[in-house]
């Protein structure tokens, strides 16, 4: 099985598009660098949303250049990838974060390794890869997390017996969260409870400037292009603290995702200008997303949502990443901050090799894009500090 080919210039040269059978139940899709030298140590690139693998093609030849056998998959849900259910009614137990790492787990396998050098997690892809070092540590010996910190897992109710006390229902907080903001004034509404909503994909598929319009925007305000973005940590996980945050996340309640961007889409003259992500290469997330919609990449956010879809996650209560970690965050990037104390925790908690916490000037959310270079810089010398590569096991 072949993937649909991309268009001439849409991929830098050396990397290759390839389709992977059988993984956890998927055909994955793939791009890749490094394949041509056999036994280099593997670097696994897990995207976010609404990203495809096709985000990391800046950053792939920079670390295939230094030695690794690179390769970034469509996850479950994007892209070219298939074998997952793109309706809103399908069950979502195939998309929560332990299948998605078993999906990364069986494309290690597939590839012919038992170890890798490292995993990198943007995003929704963050939390993915998070999981993978924590479950399986023999294979992920390295982990990066990129935008979205990683608070540990949800944790058991603890010595509660002994007072008769029982924890709140699972769903009570985002009720309560969601009872607050709209109580603001004007209402609020937060975004993972929009993208978790039936009407999101067709929103977003549908959009009324057009997808092309509303992608390029969605892309801007979340950029270090957007001049509006001025992240700090926020003090608490109140609404008023939250609302504090841009309304692409905090949005207007009755607002749908297009027309809370579509204000901000950038001038002719910054679209020319826009290097990181010109007019073809937007073009290609159109012509994607055109062709799957958005409740693939949207049901993850679904599991987030409720917490009850991610009870399996407390069989790691109490547990923390032990291998050698980084998070990189973009200087303009409110990601960082959106779950308000998560990076503390990271730092004091939920890892115990952390080394560092690094912010990437000149980079918004899309770190791999708009700063490829200072975050292969990045990269590189984790990777060594690591040892990741003199310890990575070659293929079988």
């Amino acid at each position: 099985m072949t993937a649909p080919s991309y268009a001439e210039g849409m991929l830098p040269e050396g990397l290759r598009s390839r389709m992977i059978q059988g993984v956890n139940g998927l055909d994955v899709h793939v791009l890749e660098a490094g394949h041509a030298a056999p036994g280099r140590p593997l670097v696994v690139l897990l995207h976010g949303f609404p990203d495809l693998a096709y985000g990391w093609r800046r950053l792939i030849p920079i670390l295939a250049a230094s030695g690794y056998y690179v390769v970034a998959p469509d996850l479950r849900g994007y892209g070219r990838t298939t074998g997952w259910h793109n309706a809103y009614d399908t069950p979502l137990e195939p998309f929560s974060l332990l299948n998605m790492a078993r999906d990364t787990l069986g494309l290690v396998s597939a590839l012919g390794y038992q170890r890798t050098a490292a995993i990198v997690g943007h995003d929704i892809g963050s939390p993915v890869a998070s999981y993978c070092a924590l479950a399986r540590p023999d294979v992920f010996p390295a982990v990066v997390l990129m935008s979205a910190p990683f608070p540990g897992p949800p944790a058991f109710p603890f010595d509660t017996a002994k007072a008769g006390l029982s924890s709140a229902p699972p769903r009570a907080g985002n009720r309560k969260l969601a009872a607050a903001l709209a109580a603001l004034h004007p209402p609020r509404k937060h975004y993972q409870q929009y993208l978790s909503s039936r009407e999101a994909n067709a929103d977003m598929s549908h959009p009324p400037q057009g997808l092309h319009a509303f992608l390029r925007a969605f892309y801007y305000v979340k950029s270090a292009d957007w001049p509006g973005n001025k992240p700090h940590p926020l003090q608490g996980h109140s609404a008023e603290d939250l609302a504090q945050m841009p309304t692409y996340y905090v949005m207007h309640l009755g607002k749908t995702m297009p027309d809370t961007v579509a204000p901000f889409h950038p001038p002719a003259s910054e679209v020319q200008a826009c290097e990181w992500l010109t007019e073809a290469e937007l073009g290609v997330y159109v012509e994607e997303y055109g062709r799957t919609g958005f409740q693939g990449a949207l049901q993850a956010y679904r599991v987030l949502s409720d917490p009850a879809l991610n009870a399996e996650l407390r069989l790691f209560s109490g547990r923390t990443i032990d291998v050698p970690s980084l998070f990189i965050g973009g200087e303009k990037d409110w990601g960082s901050y959106s779950a308000p104390g998560a990076l503390d925790l990271m730092k004091s908690k939920a890892t115990t090799q952390l080394h560092g916490i690094e912010m990437i000037e000149g980079a918004g959310h899309w770190i791999q894009q708009e700063q490829p270079v200072r975050l292969g810089e990045r990269l590189r010398a984790f990777l060594k500090a690591a040892g990741a590569a003199d310890q990575a096991g070659g293929q079988t």
